[in-house]
């Protein structure tokens, strides 16, 4: 059985017994039965955030190249929907919003829904008749609402617990890139070689490309740099300080112009750079829609950012990328492009990778891991970056 991979302890032990009670379960449905030879009908899970599902670009690349002829429908957060529906080669494109995923106050977005309801709306496609079913989230949760769906033949991760509900159960490699256990999955579960990828990339939409043009109208042309001078949490939040120190010697030492990216509750953040550059230099667009964002990200020079969502959209549209690291492991999360930089500092207990439970010492301030990166560090990549850029 694969090891659990679950840092809090607590919930490691409850996830722990739940598999022993499960265990004869799994034995059991396993007996006689066999993956569908050429699946038709294709189910896939990534109920997670936009990192998550854009990490998986390349997995589905892989599934669709491998089934030209399959119908392949994907279940994400309604908060990834516009972005899923953007993701050339899927049939359908459905929403289930797991409440242990949602984020921020209530009236911020969608609560979500507790396992068991969203198990009764996965039972509801059972008419569908899927040939298989593919979690690419490793949850115990989300494999038991995977299991509802009725798929002859269900696969995903079994090191978040669950595994009992899956057919094929592999363990989650904490070793390896996100993307790359999301494309293991997909070749173990289809029985493939490691032949190359293929092309992995958002299709923006026409509608989208407009409006980045319209927001860009106007700004100075090269070089252009976008800023996402949020990092989604405070535990990977580098100091809005050093953001705006960064961005006002880029339009005064580097003659760029800025395009400042956020959601409409990181404002504050935003005004905080935004107050320091001339407004010839500078627009913000906190308001666009994630599809225009990725629009203007291609219209972009370099993308410099924290381990965010954001980070994820500029590399499924090709815009290098400058990514500031601190807890966050750059093995498993990092942009792998290859004008792509990540800036980070060597410390004992870097990185962590204790996003949702930081440690006691690293709450309520800037950890040490983001502290002791310098905008000279992050201004030697950019540099780096550009020129690299400009061969």
């Amino acid at each position: 059985m694969p090891a659990l991979r679950i840092y809090d302890p607590r919930e490691r032990a409850l996830v722990a017994a739940a598999d022993a009670v499960l265990a004869p379960i799994a034995w059991t449905r396993r007996i006689g039965r066999r993956p569908p030879a050429q699946p038709s009908r294709v189910l896939c899970f990534r109920l997670e955030r936009i990192g998550d599902l854009l990490m998986t670009l390349p997995a589905l690349a892989v599934l669709r190249d491998a089934l030209p002829a399959a119908r392949i429908d994907l279940v994400v957060g309604s908060w990834n929907r516009e972005v899923a529906e953007a993701i050339p080669g899927l049939t359908q494109v459905e929403t289930l919003d797991a409440a242990w995923l949602a984020r921020g106050p209530a009236d911020s977005g969608p609560r979500g829904d507790g396992v068991l309801s969203l198990r009764a709306r996965a039972a509801a496609w059972k008419p569908r008749r899927y040939d298989l079913a593919i979690n690419f989230e490793p949850d115990i949760r989300s494999n038991f609402v995977l299991g509802a769906s009725g798929a002859e033949w269900t696969a995903g991760f079994a090191s978040g617990g669950g595994g009992a509900w899956l057919d094929l159960a592999l363990d989650h490699d904490p070793a390896a890139h996100t993307a790359d256990n999301a494309v293991r999955l997909v070749r173990r579960t289809l029985g493939l070689d490691d032949a190359p990828l293929p092309s992995a990339a958002l299709a923006i939409p026409d509608a989208a490309r407009e409006a980045a043009s319209r927001l860009l109208d106007g700004l100075a042309p090269a070089p252009r740099i976008g800023l996402h001078v949020g990092g989604g949490r405070a535990i990977k939040q580098w100091p809005e300080a050093r953001f705006r120190e960064l961005a006002v010697r880029l339009v005064h030492e580097r003659g760029a112009a800025i395009v400042l990216t956020g959601t409409p509750g990181e404002r504050a953040q935003i005004d905080q750079v935004r107050a320091a550059l001339p407004p010839d230099r500078v627009i913000e667009i906190s308001g666009a829609s994630l599809l225009t964002v990725a629009a203007v990200q291609q219209q972009l020079d370099l993308f410099v950012t924290g381990d965010t969502g954001p980070m994820h959209l500029a590399h499924a549209v090709g815009t290098p990328i400058v990514a500031v690291f601190g807890p966050s492991d750059p093995i498993r999360y990092a942009p792998r492009g290859l004008r792509d930089h990540v800036v980070r500092v060597d410390l004992p207990c870097s990185p962590c990778n204790r996003i949702r439970r930081p440690p006691a010492r690293c709450t309520g301030g800037t950890p040490d891991c983001l502290a002791g990166i310098s905008t000279d560090a992050v201004m030697s990549a950019i540099d780096a970056c550009l020129e690299r850029h400009a061969r």
